[in-house]
């Protein structure tokens, strides 16, 4: 199985998803509840209008979810966005711009649409602006926020905005829009967590990604971490994944601890 669909399936979970934002945003601080969040289609895909042409542009996510809060003056919404890498990428900012374009190209489209519709029925009430615009003065678009974890054992030294990969002369700097992502690096990060499932996740990363000490040193200890913690399958599975390992489902499932420490063996032997 391939490590995105491993990292994916593990991400679709509201609890370890609402516990990475947790701590990637706000420290740790539950401000976001795993109630509070619902799946979205992950394919974002748009169309570029140009004057001559148009070009569509293919934006598939790894995971995103909808946050719907409420609060005292209704529903708060906020989409958030999960990408995970493998591989450092030197165009990682203008992947992430570009996803975060396609969220908000679709909402604006979706809307478009039924002021088209109700302009049918003769039921919109647009002035020329807003006919033009698609859109009314008072309309707004959800927020889109974009986490990318990185997976690899190299220190990521790609840019993190889009300035990053921008030849600027100095004096026109101020002048360019910058967009920066929100990187975090497995291998190495001081995320504060309650999850169990995401702390034991990112410790034995952590241990299996570090770039000093042997192979088979690192093995001996993420195998002692995973009995010493009781580390829960679903975990081991995607740590198993994520390090392109064969996982053998019935050993994982029906020896317990056994299974646990198979698991990284093959997943070493798999290099």
């Amino acid at each position: 199985m391939s490590s995105d669909i491993v990292l994916k399936n593990y991400w679709s979970g509201n609890e370890e998803f609402a516990e990475l934002f947790n701590a990637v945003l706000f420290g740790g601080s539950q401000i976001i509840r795993a109630d509070e969040l619902e799946n979205e289609d992950t394919e974002d895909s748009v169309v570029l209008e140009h004057r001559k042409q148009a070009e569509g542009v293919k934006a598939a996510r790894d995971n995103i979810k909808i946050m719907k809060k409420s609060t005292a003056y209704g529903v708060q919404l906020v989409l958030l966005g999960l990408e995970s890498q493998e591989h450092i990428h030197y165009a990682m900012p203008l992947r992430v711009m570009g996803y975060d374009y396609a969220t908000y190209k679709k909402q604006y489209n979706n809307n478009a649409r039924q002021y088209k519709k109700q302009s049918a029925q003769q039921d919109a009430r647009l002035d020329e602006h807003e006919f033009l615009s698609k859109m009314k003065k008072t309309d707004r678009l959800l927020p889109v926020v974009t986490i990318v974890i990185y997976y690899g054992e190299k220190v990521w030294d790609a840019a993190t905005s889009l300035h990053g990969i921008l030849d600027i002369p100095a004096e026109m700097a101020p002048y360019v829009n910058d967009y920066r992502m929100l990187l975090v690096e497995a291998r190495q990060n001081n995320l504060y967590f309650h999850n169990g499932n995401n702390q034991d996740l990112f410790n034995l990363l952590e241990i299996l990604l570090s770039r000093s000490g042997r192979t088979d040193g690192k093995k001996e200890k993420a195998i002692d971490y995973t009995r010493k913690h009781k580390v829960d399958k679903a975990v081991i599975m995607t740590v198993a994944g994520t390090m392109n390992g064969k996982i053998d489902y019935n050993e994982l499932i029906g020896e317990g601890e056994k299974g646990m420490v198979s698991v990284f063996q093959e997943t070493w032997k798999a290099g």
